[in-house]
């Protein structure tokens, strides 16, 4: 049987304390599928790299639901950990769906 997991996790805040702060998150892949040549993968994505993701997955999904991002803060909370634990959560959520 093939399984594939998918992992958001260790946020890191860059620029803490700038207006330009931003959070990205390490994106871990494992699989078994033959699908894939590489059986793990790691790479690591700001939030709008996820939106982008999401617009382009609903371009081409037709009548097919894409899931929702979790919500954008109205301005960055800096290292708000609740917030950003959330928001791991939330793209977690999104890449499971």
């Amino acid at each position: 049987q093939e399984l594939t997991t998918v992992r958001v996790q260790d946020p890191r805040v860059h620029n803490e304390g700038s207006w330009n702060s931003y959070v990205d998150y390490k994106i871990f892949l494992h699989t078994n599928s033959k699908a894939f040549t590489a059986k793990t993968s790691c790479v690591r994505r700001r939030y709008r790299e996820f939106a982008w993701l999401r617009r382009e997955l609903q371009k081409n999904a037709g009548l097919v639901p894409v899931p929702e991002l979790p919500g954008k803060s109205g301005f960055f909370v800096g290292s708000s950990d609740e917030f950003i634990e959330r928001r791991r959560q939330g793209l977690q959520q999104f890449l499971e769906r």
